[in-house]
């Protein structure tokens, strides 16, 4: 195009860009300094299984825990009426079952606020056990 002038240097940053393999530069060794390790990351490399718990979900025999879940987000969508719950909905589903934020997280969040609560807190996501608020 006319009057766009090229303005790149041999020393660029590829972080940002598509990395071309023929230039020799691992993109994988590019994102292990320019990312902050969230704990959330799947990539598998050498020495990095898959847990039990991933393996056995990804092969079709859940646990107990995952089958539950399931169940509970199948039956919230069927009653509600939706195909895609909001994470909201995912989130009261999840505390509707039992779960309550009791350890410190293993993740880095950044941007985000890290708490615990007691093992018996209420779930917090109804005024009143087994109703739900009016939507207009």
């Amino acid at each position: 195009m006319a009057g766009k002038q090229n303005t790149s240097s041999p020393e660029r940053d590829f972080t940002e860009e598509v990395v071309d393999a023929r230039l020799g530069i691992d993109r994988r060794e590019l994102a292990k300094g320019a990312e902050l390790q969230t704990g959330l990351e799947r990539r598998r490399g050498p020495g990095r299984r898959r847990t039990d718990f991933t393996r056995a979900a990804e092969e079709g025999e859940m646990t107990p825990e995952q089958f539950l879940f399931l169940q509970a987000i199948d039956a919230f969508k069927k009653v509600n009426d939706k195909t895609f719950p909001a994470w909201t909905d995912v989130l009261e589903v999840i505390r509707l079952l039992g779960y309550r934020k009791t350890c410190t997280s293993q993740l880095t969040i950044i941007n985000s606020e890290d708490w615990t609560e007691k093992a018996d807190a209420p779930a917090g996501v109804r005024d009143k056990p087994g109703h739900y608020d009016e939507e207009e």
